[in-house]
């Protein structure tokens, strides 16, 4: 299903990375502000595929869950070219597939029980900070991040 190693992110045990949590809570304000979500938490991983890694397409909400509401991708790859392949492959509401190349700073969001996705196999060591801005209410208890 998959070929990534993933290092789980924790606010307080992570605090070196306060820019990139600043940017959470900022994303996070803005899309309740003008998307009215209730976004009240996120979980987020480092994740790394080496050279040869994968992951099959599917959806970034579990069966009988509705927490994750939108999926958030930071691409942290200098100098990416095509042919490194690792892209991310989104089938769209057509059912057309749309590739997104993992370069350095771009940042991806789309709705994590809507849109079916991959990662193409990676033939170049490839980074990202990945996670979800949650909808989590009191009574889900708490969650990785």
């Amino acid at each position: 299903m998959r070929g990534d190693k993933t290092y789980w992110l924790n606010k307080d045990r992570d605090a070196a990375l306060s820019g990139f949590w600043n940017l959470l809570e900022e994303t996070k304000s803005t899309l309740n502000r003008y998307c009215y979500l209730s976004l009240s938490g996120q979980e987020f991983h480092l994740a790394h595929y080496p050279s040869g890694g994968y992951y099959k397409r599917h959806l970034d909400q579990f069966e009988g869950r509705n927490n994750r509401m939108i999926s958030m991708i930071i691409y942290l790859n200098d100098n990416w070219e095509t042919e490194n392949g690792g892209q991310l492959e989104i089938l769209d509401k057509n059912k057309k597939l749309q590739l997104v190349s993992p370069i350095a700073k771009r940042c991806v969001l789309f709705k994590s029980d809507k849109v079916p996705h991959a990662v193409l196999k990676s033939f170049k060591d490839r980074y990202s900070l990945t996670g979800w801005l949650l909808y989590q209410p009191t009574s889900l208890g708490p969650l990785l991040g």
